[in-house]
């Protein structure tokens, strides 16, 4: 976003893959047990292992080829099954990773690459919560001022936060359930899921309670790389996070600004990680809103406009943060920042220190 907000202060924070490895088939027994209290933080629907019950090739090649890469850390942007930018980023990322000619195709050596986790189906059944549904969901008004009003910018649905929970779009669970457009999902209701892993919250890896609920609410675990570089191409529209012996070890597909608001070239630093942070709006410092609006203090939520996650920059009023629309990452322009899924984010937001060197590139 250009020169656009001001978060809440921040202390400079710190916090530490392929884990929670799920080998359950769709339909198979179901997989939403609450794991041991004492042995992971996520909720009811964390991956579990269990065998997987058929030696056959899987139903949805695709969508096992994305639970897979982002389970390593080369982010596909929604599990949706289809062979998108995001998909292709991810699979140039495990591609460089594995010293593969990057082609950013799921070809004859990336298959056999990836052949090791075959055994990691496209899907899992669970059942949703039954206090998803006691929970209010609140749809989110576009006036700024009517925002500022509420206590927390939040899911508008259970059908919302399901889908982002399981990094895919309600239309994609519809698909995987063969439930018609227009209808909703209901707290207790068995369904198919995008078999993500990587959501095991290690006791005492993480101390902030809220962002421990984030995280869950997330799907993403408290285990994550460590990055001391980051990239950002602006033409290619990824960030890659390396680490001090210069591995790839995280890739993700990125917004990266417009022609009003051009990426800022060059190097940079972190200043600091804001996690559920609140937006301080000002019009003044949008190409695209009427400098006539008031200044706005909006609660923080997943459908903030940072999303759930700043990570500040040293350039100023720039930053990497989340989003509040998933599904138009690669694709929408943003105000100059760098934006990617709220899945992500809170990955690279775990990744990430003071230390970590930023690049933004052409």
């Amino acid at each position: 976003m250009r020169r656009i907000i001001a978060v809440a202060p921040l202390a400079l924070l710190m916090a530490c893959g392929l884990n929670g490895t799920d080998r359950q088939q769709g339909g198979g027994k179901d997989s939403a047990r609450s794991a041991p209290a004492d042995t992971n933080l996520a909720d009811a629907m964390a991956s579990v292992e269990n065998p997987k019950s058929s030696n056959q090739p899987d139903p949805r090649p695709v969508m096992q080829a994305q639970v897979v890469l982002e389970r390593l850390g080369f982010g596909p942007g929604v599990i949706d099954g289809a062979m998108g930018l995001s998909t292709r980023n991810a699979l140039k990322g495990f591609q460089e990773a594995s010293g593969l000619s990057v082609t950013g195709e799921l070809d004859d050596a990336t298959r056999q690459a990836m052949a090791q986790w075959n055994g990691i189906a496209s899907t899992r059944t669970v059942t949703i919560p039954a206090d998803w549904g006691q929970t209010p969901y609140v749809p989110i008004p576009d006036d700024p001022a009517a925002q500022a009003r509420m206590t927390r910018l939040g899911y508008a649905s259970l059908d919302e936060r399901l889908a982002e929970r399981f990094h895919t779009t309600i239309d994609a669970l519809r698909a995987l359930n063969g439930v018609p457009v227009g209808s909703i999902f209901s707290a207790g209701q068995r369904i198919n899921v995008p078999n993500i892993g990587a959501d095991r919250i290690v006791p005492g890896a993480v101390k902030d309670a809220a962002w421990i609920a984030t995280m869950a609410s997330l799907g993403v675990g408290s285990s994550q790389p460590k990055i001391a570089r980051i990239v950002v191409d602006k033409s290619e529209g990824w960030l890659k996070g390396y680490d001090k012996a210069g591995k790839l070890v995280a890739m993700f597909t990125v917004t990266t600004g417009s022609r009003h608001d051009p990426l800022p070239l060059g190097e940079w630093g972190i200043n600091g990680v804001a996690r559920n942070t609140p937006f301080a709006f000002d019009p003044d410092l949008f190409w695209d809103v009427p400098d006539n609006q008031a200044d706005q203090q909006l609660p923080p939520g997943p459908n903030g406009p940072v999303g759930v996650v700043w990570i500040d920059l040293t350039k100023p009023h720039y930053g990497i943060h989340g989003t509040a629309e998933p599904q138009t990452i690669g694709r929408a322009q943003s105000h100059g920042c760098v934006r990617l899924t709220n899945w992500d984010v809170a990955r690279l937001a775990q990744m990430v220190s003071g230390s970590t060197k930023v690049l933004f590139q052409a």
